[in-house]
């Protein structure tokens, strides 16, 4: 069974992560979401929030890809992770060449702790290379419209916990 493991802090996620998703579960028979806890980043919304948002958002793409698509928080070393979860490859999103330096990094340190596992880096679609959950948060708390970088069910989300 080929596993990957597409780790980020998802707060929230958006159509960028979607894309990336629906991408990498046509690689594999399951793809694990590894949902980083993260205390330091102080997000937006609590754990349980972001990996219901994610299974809600997930159900219909393992449906449509007949990929097996579970969400699962960790909070230890993401290496760690992948053995935990028993994937083969780690999935990274790139938008830009600044995200690839720092990806550089982290793999040359993942390759170094363990080099059974692979790194493979999928490039969002044209459409979604500008968003970031910290730019969607920011524009949803001026009060702009989000609707071209959410799904309609994170939208809700994020204008419920900024009303708050």
């Amino acid at each position: 069974m080929r596993v990957a493991l597409y780790p980020g802090t998802f707060d929230p996620i958006t159509l960028g992560h979607i894309d990336i998703i629906r991408r990498a579960s046509a690689m594999v028979d399951k793809l694990v979401i590894g949902v980083a806890i993260n205390r330091d980043k102080g997000p937006l919304f609590s754990l349980e929030e972001r990996v219901a948002m994610i299974e809600a958002e997930c159900a219909v793409l393992s449906e449509q890809t007949g990929t097996e698509i579970v969400a699962h928080p960790f909070e230890n070393l993401l290496i760690d992770c992948a053995r935990d979860v028993g994937a083969q490859l780690i999935v990274r999103g790139l938008r830009a060449v600044a995200d690839f330096e720092y990806e550089f990094q982290m793999v040359g340190m993942n390759r170094a702790l363990d080099s059974s596992i692979e790194t493979v880096f999928l490039m969002a679609e044209a459409k979604h290379q500008a968003i970031a959950s910290k730019l969607v948060k920011e524009i949803a708390r001026l009060g702009g419209d989000v609707s071209n970088f959410v799904t309609p069910l994170v939208r809700e989300k994020l204008t419920e916990r900024l009303q708050d």
